[in-house]
């Protein structure tokens, strides 16, 4: 497979050239090709997206090409393609499935934060306040020291946690997003996880979680099980949003779900009992 260039856009973070070329993302001296036309070259069926966070400009120009090449779409980073209505009646009328947005780590900081805020919530704790302060030493935490190319991340990560609770947070008790670049951390993520909240007779209850993991292959099981998926639904002809997969595999799919329930949705998609 030949690695070719792609239109840049806002694909990479003016504050990138601060840095150590070995630290940032070095932009190549090649000229870009048409993507759309490459793709439809290649034959590829399914188009992965993950460039940085904040490249809106770049994912929906990559959006655009897979609409021109006839190419399922899988956005696993937080630009609201697939969870937007008008990008997911373009897909419909392409007849061309699409996942997203913005895929979980098999278990990361989101899904370990969703899942003790719903234990909260079935146990009958009134969570009053949660942080979720994640730091680690790659590009993408580099990337992330631009705090103007955070607001969707922040939304994804905050709107994926929050749809546990019965009743949502205020802004200023619900804090989740990317606190700094650690260089000496490498590809290893910390996340520092606080949940404050009230059991029976207002008796006060606190919990606090580590968890460290190697950050870029963390999705890697994920994205596998959506490129399965996503072939399933063009050997379907299903065209437009897969609601079962996105809820189950990203962070801001089109419409929430508790993950067991997104799980029991995935496998009646897989069993061919539910349409997407």
């Amino acid at each position: 497979v030949k690695v070719q260039m792609g239109p840049v856009l806002d694909g990479v973070a003016p504050h990138m050239k601060e840095y150590p070329e070995d630290k940032r993302f070095v932009v190549s001296k090649e000229k870009p090709v048409d993507v759309a036309e490459e793709l439809k070259k290649s034959g590829a069926e399914i188009l992965m997206n993950y460039l940085p966070v904040g490249s809106q400009k770049a994912v929906e120009y990559y959006a655009n090409c897979c609409l021109k090449a006839g190419v399922a779409f899988c956005n696993c980073m937080p630009v609201f393609i697939v969870s937007d209505k008008e990008w997911a009646e373009k897909f419909e009328k392409k007849g061309l499935p699409c996942l997203g947005d913005d895929v979980k780590s098999m278990l990361g900081a989101t899904i370990l934060h969703r899942t003790l805020m719903r234990l909260f919530v079935e146990r009958g704790v009134i969570v009053d306040r949660s942080y979720q302060l994640n730091c680690g030493g790659n590009t993408d935490f580099l990337n992330m020291l631009s705090r103007e190319r955070l607001k969707s991340k922040k939304i994804s990560k905050t709107e994926s946690v929050e749809s546990q609770l019965f009743k949502r947070l205020s802004y200023d008790n619900l804090h989740i997003g990317p606190s700094d670049w650690v260089p000496w951390l490498k590809d290893k993520k910390l996340c520092f996880l606080r949940i404050e909240g009230r059991k029976f007779g207002n008796v006060s209850i606190n919990l606090e979680a580590r968890l460290e993991v190697e950050d870029s292959p963390n999705s890697a099981g994920c994205v596998v099980d959506a490129i399965r998926l996503l072939k399933i639904s063009l050997d379907r002809k299903i065209s437009g949003p897969l609601v079962s997969a996105s809820a189950y595999l990203t962070k801001h799919p089109p419409a929430q779900f508790p993950d067991y329930i997104a799980r029991k949705m995935v496998e009646e998609f897989i069993a061919g009992k539910r349409e997407r």
